[in-house]
């Protein structure tokens, strides 16, 4: 992952940087956020950040990077939604319920589909249910966001391979300006979150850090 893409001074909203090209990658521009950031906290739920759950795993310093994120949206006042991954009836999402067993443990009522309690959602912050990946597909979301006029996303959560990406590049195929905050993401697999990062960051979104995005609000 190039460092001039992932590193440097907070970008102003509307100026859009571009990349040295490096070997082997297609050449692309930093793009910042807009003027009316929302940030998109995908399933930071007990089921993902518990390790006793089969879908989880231990990550502490994501847990506290998000908590860095709510905050400094809060003190903006600027919107935030969570995510969560419930499946009411087994004809919910069935392929990809197949495809990942563990799954079926997000059941309606569970202690995994509740959000980590360390992330201190308030009842004005949206909780949208998705049965797949992504935060767009099959939700309300977009209307959400046109609603409050938000031109641009802060995605983070887990995992980074999985609903995090989908959900970065459906937010590009929505027309949002992508940022994916590089420290509040995370995988089970530190190979795919590293290859994840790469491949958003080249194509879909900025992968950028939290005090750089802190910055840029």
């Amino acid at each position: 992952m190039a460092e001039n893409n992932l590193q440097g001074g907070a970008l102003q909203p509307g100026t859009p940087q571009h990349s040295a090209l490096q070997p082997g990658t297609l050449q692309h521009s930093t793009l910042g956020l807009g003027n009316r950031p929302a940030l998109i906290v995908v399933d930071m739920i007990n089921g993902f950040t518990d390790p006793s759950c089969p879908l989880g795993t231990d990550c502490p310093e994501v847990v506290a990077a998000n908590r860095e994120l709510l905050s400094a949206f809060r003190d903006k006042g600027l919107p935030i939604f969570f995510t969560t991954v419930v499946y009411h009836n087994d004809q919910q999402a069935t392929v990809f319920r197949t495809k990942v067993p563990a799954l079926n443990v997000l059941e309606p009522g569970s202690h995994w589909v509740e959000l980590d309690a360390k992330m201190g959602r308030l009842p004005t912050e949206p909780l949208i249910e998705k049965q797949w990946a992504s935060a767009f597909h099959k939700t309300d979301l977009d209307h959400q966001l046109r609603a409050m006029a938000v031109d641009s996303l802060v995605v983070t959560g887990l995992t980074t391979s999985g609903c995090v990406r989908a959900t970065a590049v459906d937010g590009l195929q929505n027309n949002y300006q992508v940022v994916v905050a590089k420290e509040a993401v995370g995988d089970r697999n530190a190979e795919a979150h590293a290859a994840n990062l790469f491949d958003l960051n080249a194509k879909y979104a900025d992968v950028l850090g939290v005090a750089e995005i802190v910055a840029s609000l």
